[in-house]
């Protein structure tokens, strides 16, 4: 389910002339019993809300006094969210002979014609208050405060996002909150401008339109509705310079490509751009090659193993992504973790809609074939997977079988594209050709299924500094297979550095004559390209190997100096020049 919430306007949209009729009241009770949440979001004060309208029991949370107060109908609790204007100005704009005036635990309202008056006041008083119109309605509130932060504030008690919201309303007060959600409707009898902007305008007026849109919404969850489009996040351009894009809310993606050739920095441009649209992400790191993500909470190290209580935990925040670092678990145990998390994890998105994004690294290993990652793999969601691998021919085909949209990066990209269309049992695209069958660094070959051609991307960097700062690399244990090791010109040494820590250690006690030996076999470069799987450094650390000119005091130095301003040692660290 997508959408979990319905917030809505009183006035003009569930009443006419400030009374709900039976099958409103009806429409919402068939959405409650859908097991989604009701929002009230409406300008009247509190007080004058429970005269009119003895079903507010109906909703979760009711915003009122146009957004400055929250109001939990089954405690009866308030919370204020905003301080209000001063007394003087009520009793200022009494004296002025404004009529009739209300005040609230925040706002003070009128009705035109007295918002010249208003204003004025405002300005004598030198008062920091804005004046928001609903149709006849004046309203005086602190400055930012709305709906939508009312909205938000409700949303956040709740423990969701607006990415799984439905607002609706008709008047220019509505404008904010429904700005906010992920779908805005509006009502037939909402003003022009309100239809303008909403992605869904009802048939029905008032409260007929609301629920004329409770029976879509618990039809298909609003599905097939085009305007929600607005969302997608781009990939990046084609040759043609159409803009390639994701559904945020749409059906699997797998990046696939050949080792050191880039996920990660694929992966973490669209995460970015997820994150920053408000998506929340849940990114499953068995090799901690995401722990750099600015917008995430990283939760274990290569120290200390996640506990999936923590991640449940943390995934309450709809503001909150998260990075599941899993070094310290040992690895043939990270995918029987894995599946641990992933009841957890489903449990709620069920509740909540979230994680809108759940991504698995290393997926050929979290999920291989096999009837263990295949029983896992049936409990999947169908939308808001992300999966990445080297070898998509060794994932569990179930598992496969959500994925919708393959991007491929590196090289001998068709056929990468071939191992996958026949691992899921589809006749493979048309794909482009490629120079040295090898796609260039930014670019990937894209193709959804079912369409007859695959495209070449251009792609967009992430804007997160691509300095690396992986513990795996810094101070995990690459294992005996993935180790350097200084053997020396004799190979009497069996000097092994698991990391790169251990290496600028090892690299600052070895004897000249062996340091020289690896350096002059271009054995640090290999290893870094090749191991580490960063070609920028291993590039500088060519450099290094090709300059005879410079002796061994200062190569380590030099060598040294690269990796440590791309990566963070332990504070131990070697610094300073090596004797």
């Amino acid at each position: 389910m997508r959408f979990h919430a319905l917030a809505t306007d009183y006035d003009g949209t569930i009443a006419h002339d400030g009374a709900v009729d039976a099958d409103t009241l009806k429409a919402l009770e068939k959405l409650k019993k859908s097991g989604r949440k009701l929002i009230m979001v409406t300008g009247r004060e509190l007080p004058d809300l429970l005269a009119i309208f003895p079903r507010l029991d109906l909703f979760d949370l009711a915003v009122v006094e146009n957004g400055a107060v929250v109001y939990n109908p089954a405690t009866k609790e308030t919370r204020v969210l905003a301080e209000g204007p001063p007394p003087k100005f009520a009793e200022e704009l009494r004296k002025r002979g404004v009529q009739p005036l209300s005040s609230g635990h925040v706002i003070v309202a009128t009705f035109v014609p007295h918002q010249n008056t208003v204003l004025d006041t405002v300005r004598e008083l030198g008062l920091e208050l804005q004046v928001i119109f609903n149709k006849d309605a004046v309203m005086v509130l602190p400055s930012g405060i709305n709906k939508a932060t009312g909205l938000a504030a409700a949303l956040a008690e709740l423990g969701l996002s607006p990415h799984n919201t439905v607002g609706v309303g008709d008047a220019e007060n509505d404008h904010a909150f429904l700005k906010m959600c992920e779908c805005s409707a509006a009502v037939g009898n909402a003003l022009p401008a309100v239809k303008d902007t909403a992605d869904i305008v009802m048939k029905g007026q008032r409260g007929a339109g609301v629920a004329e849109l409770i029976e879509q919404l618990i039809a298909d969850d609003l599905s097939g509705l085009k305007t929600l489009a607005r969302h997608r996040v781009p990939v990046g351009n084609a040759d043609g310079g159409q803009e390639e894009t994701l559904d945020p809310a749409g059906a699997g993606v797998l990046v696939c490509g050949t080792s050191g050739s880039g996920k990660s920095t694929l992966t973490t441009a669209l995460m970015e751009r997820l994150a920053h649209a408000g998506y929340q992400i849940l990114v499953v790191d068995p090799e901690g090659d995401y722990t750099n993500l600015e917008f995430a909470h990283i939760i274990g190290n290569t120290n200390q193993a996640p506990r999936p209580e923590e991640v449940t935990e943390a995934l309450r925040d709809p503001k909150r992504s998260i990075v599941v670092n899993l070094l310290g678990v040992p690895l043939a145990d990270r995918p029987a973790f894995f599946a641990q998390l992933l009841p957890r994890v489903l449990e709620e998105k069920a509740r909540t809609g979230r994680p809108h994004w759940l991504v698995v690294d290393e997926s050929h290993h979290m999920l291989p074939a096999g009837p263990d990652a295949a029983n896992l793999a049936t409990q999947l969601p169908d939308r808001g997977t992300l999966y990445i691998t080297v070898h998509a021919g060794a994932m569990e085909t179930r598992a496969l079988d959500h994925v919708r949209t393959l991007l491929v990066i590196g090289g001998h990209p068709a056929k990468t594209v071939e191992e996958f269309c026949k691992a899921i049992g589809e006749k493979r695209p048309k794909c482009p050709p490629v120079s040295g069958n090898k796609l260039p660094t930014g670019d990937t070959m894209l193709w959804r299924r079912g369409d007859k051609n695959a495209v070449i991307v251009h792609t967009q960097p992430p804007r997160t500094e691509r300095k690396r700062h992986s513990r795996k690399y810094a101070e995990g244990n690459l294992g005996a297979d993935r180790s350097f090791y200084f053997r020396g010109p004799d190979g009497k040494l069996n000097l092994k550095a698991s990391n790169l820590f251990m290496f600028v250690q090892l690299a600052d006690g070895v004897d000249d004559d062996t340091w020289e030996f690896h350096r002059a076999n271009g054995d640090y470069s290999q290893w870094v390209r090749e191991q580490i799987k960063d070609n920028q450094l291993a590039d500088e650390l060519a450099e290094v190997e090709a300059d005879a000119e410079t002796g061994p005091r200062d190569a380590r130095a030099a060598v040294r100096a690269a990796i440590e301003a791309r990566y963070t040692l332990p504070s131990d660290a070697p610094s300073g020049k090596i004797d």
